[in-house]
């Protein structure tokens, strides 16, 4: 052969092994978002009446936050900080979005953690819940996601994938924007059985899986086994709106120990469907390389729905739909062996609009170009570095909340959690110091009108960025 032919040969055959090689190396994520699971509900969290098993293991592997903070208390909002990496008012929705056909969500021009990864060759995929539109510009093959499984309005019967919570009933599971029918089989099980298959199918090449299971978000289904087991537990746990009588209770519900043993095996159920992916991911020898996020949307349900109640605080006041320590710190925990540090928990002050900078930061993938709220937080995982926030902020409806180091302040506030009375006063403006008060029972606003007007000012810059 010419020599100068061999030579651009030999350069096109190592240009070819250098990108093979640079794919290879390029880690895959997946990002597990649970619904209405409460700030300490799971085994590695304190709660040693609910199993989970797998979620502890994800921790024992990796990295554990004990001040991880939701983007917002309720789902959509939520959801859209997640994926944008922006507080939910600048990503377009401060609040749920319609459950309903037709109806659009997060503005199609946001770009969310699955189109930065397209663009850095990776095959993306959404299993699960939706919850951020339900018109073609809005559902999840318009807002970067290859393939996409599960229901688009904020919650379903697990059985026959029906939203039956606000009228007109209607059937809701898709596949990539169509309808499909299912009826009979269990929703977060098909979500695991979707993962792995997802998997398989891009095993040759970098993917990105966002797992949003819809569990424990009402109704309740949890598995057979698990209700059963449940029967044999007593659970320790209790923190509830209201009691339900036991009398009625014992009525209505005489299969069920109590409303935190049907939220507790439902959980359990959902940490089944979790160890299912991890598995798999160990079976096709990827865990070394796979980036697992698991971190829960928002607090508890205290809602009707869920009896009014399941889910376990400790000392934090508050629960979803407030912008207390109980709806928005949420059990959050990173893992990969071959890249994350094992065993370690990080009490730096993050939150969940940092995840999509630190997956660019983890996978080489270029930002977006657009205001960013969130934070790199890649050095806080491997090294233990200080937080890189000073501030935070949250708004929901009327109320709204700032952080300013170990200071929050809180205006238009609600405690869904009913664990304390709130007066007129507290509603206003409700100052706390999270280090020395951390179940928020004292407001310290008259005390320290500096602290107030610095953390108002605060404020009002996150509002003017």
């Amino acid at each position: 052969m010419n020599p100068k032919k061999l030579a651009i040969l030999f350069l096109l055959v190592c240009l070819t092994l250098s990108t093979a090689a640079s794919a290879a190396e390029k880690p895959n994520v997946i990002l597990i978002y649970s619904d209405d699971q409460g700030t300490l509900d799971a085994g590695c969290y304190g709660s040693d009446d609910i199993l989970t098993p797998n979620i502890d293991k994800l921790a024992k592997t990796g990295v554990r936050f004990t001040q991880m903070y939701a983007p917002s208390a309720i789902c959509s909002a939520s959801r859209a900080g997640l994926l944008t990496g922006r507080i939910p008012v600048r990503a377009g929705v401060p609040a749920n979005v319609s459950s309903h056909r037709g109806n659009s969500g997060m503005p199609a021009e946001q770009v969310t953690i699955a189109e930065m990864l397209k663009d850095a060759g990776y095959a993306t995929a959404h299993v699960g819940k939706w919850h951020l539109g339900y018109n073609k510009e809005t559902m999840p093959n318009a807002q970067g996601f290859d393939y996409s499984y599960g229901h688009l309005g904020g919650c379903i019967d697990n059985y026959s994938h029906f939203f039956y919570w606000v009228p007109p009933n209607q059937h809701d599971l898709w596949r990539n924007g169509k309808e499909i029918w299912e009826t009979g089989k269990y929703f977060p099980t098909r979500c695991a059985e979707e993962t792995n298959e997802f998997i398989t199918r891009n095993k040759e090449k970098p993917f990105f899986v966002y797992l949003a299971l819809n569990v424990p978000h009402y109704p309740l289904q949890a598995k057979e086994e698990w209700r059963k087991k449940y029967l044999e537990i007593e659970p320790k746990k209790v923190n509830l709106l209201k009691e339900i009588d036991p009398e009625v209770w014992k009525k209505y519900y005489k299969d069920q120990r109590s409303v935190r043993s049907m939220y507790a095996a439902f959980i359990s159920s959902m940490d089944d469907e979790i160890g299912k992916v991890v598995d798999h991911l160990e079976k096709l020898k990827l865990r070394d390389n796979t980036i697992v996020i698991f971190q829960s949307d928002h607090g508890h349900s205290q809602e009707s729905r869920t009896f009014w109640g399941g889910g376990y605080t400790g000392v934090y006041r508050g629960a979803k739909a407030c912008l207390f320590e109980g709806g928005i710190r949420v059990p959050s925990i990173v893992s990969c062996p071959g890249i994350i540090p094992e065993d370690k928990v990080r009490g730096q002050m993050v939150h969940g609009n940092d995840w999509l900078p630190t997956i660019a930061a983890f996978t080489g993938a270029k930002l977006p170009k657009v205001k960013l709220d969130g934070k790199n937080i890649k050095e806080v995982i491997l090294k233990d570095a200080p937080s890189p926030h000073k501030t935070l902020y949250w708004s929901l409806g009327g109320q709204w909340s700032v952080r300013d180091g170990d200071w929050k302040l809180l205006g238009g506030i609600r405690d869904t959690s009913n664990k304390l009375p709130v007066t007129a006063k507290d509603k206003k403006l409700f100052l706390v110091n999270l280090a020395e008060d951390p179940g928020e029972t004292k407001n310290l606003a008259e005390k320290n009108p500096d602290q107030v007007k610095k953390m108002l000012e605060i404020k009002k810059e996150w509002e003017q960025k």
